[in-house]
């Protein structure tokens, strides 16, 4: 699957949204794709006292629910369309679920991207 297509998959589930007066979702959108080549996606979610978590977190949730681990390929997109990296916590959770993550390919930008060992050089596990 093409960059471009995984960041098109991200942006569709992107879009911000109220929840109530303190809270919200959706303002982000992650996309993974699996080795066997199942795509999952997932949102954020933003509540007033840290509850919430990232898009890339309800992305993996799903993929591990479809019992798959091993991550080939990962984006991440603010719901104005802008592509990130994702965030330590992410990047963890991604190396932590699978060591061959660490070779997963994340695009951190439009056309530019990265392996997950380039964004988390050191393993909290140990390689």
């Amino acid at each position: 699957m093409t960059d471009e297509k995984l960041t098109e998959l991200a942006k569709s589930v992107a879009g911000g949204f109220s929840l109530d007066n303190d809270n919200s979702a959706g303002s982000v959108g992650a996309a993974v794709l699996t080795k066997s080549g199942g795509v999952y996606t997932g949102i954020c979610i933003d509540t007033a006292c840290g509850m919430g978590f990232c898009a890339e977190h309800a992305a993996i949730a799903e993929m591990l629910k479809h019992r798959e681990t091993e991550i080939v390929k990962a984006v991440t997109v603010h719901d104005s369309g802008k592509i990130m990296p994702p965030c330590g916590r992410c990047r963890e959770l991604m190396r932590q679920i699978d060591k061959r993550n660490a070779d997963a390919v994340i695009v951190i930008a439009e056309a530019k991207t990265v392996t997950l060992r380039e964004l988390l050089p050191y393993s909290y596990i140990g390689e």
